[in-house]
């Protein structure tokens, strides 16, 4: 069986928008390389730890139910119990993918997502009264 590898890039289109190719000026270059889209559902903590430009390790959330939220005054610790609603995409709240804007129920109250979940380790959030 082959599986079919897509190299994802973050480099220029080969086509212009009347359809021609623009002149190849250059070779792909490692530093133009990008990466799937990670779609943080909710879940038991899962991580992954990505090696990214200049040698710096991204850890990419996978997924997780531990949240950070800001009463307006500190920082404490909740657990998401699921998704309430999301503005980027309402199939996210189905599936319980957590993106940034996400709106999710917790055991203080309802909060927004202020983080980038597939971004950086954590998820951090306001609450929403």
């Amino acid at each position: 069986m082959f599986f079919l590898r897509v190299m994802i890039s973050r480099k220029r289109s080969k086509r212009k928008s009347s359809g021609g190719l623009y002149k190849v000026s250059s070779k792909k270059k490692k530093s133009e390389l990008g990466s799937v889209p990670t779609t943080t559902k909710l879940g038991e903590v899962k991580r992954r730890l990505s090696r990214v430009l200049g040698g710096n390790i991204k850890v990419r959330n996978i997924q997780t139910n531990v949240i950070n939220l800001f009463d307006g005054k500190k920082y404490v610790k909740a657990t998401i119990k699921n998704v309430v609603g999301n503005a980027a995409n309402k199939n996210f709240i189905r599936q319980n993918i957590l993106t940034k804007g996400a709106i999710v129920e917790t055991d203080k109250g309802k909060a927004q997502i202020t983080s980038r979940p597939g971004q950086t380790g954590s998820i951090n959030g306001i609450l929403v009264k």
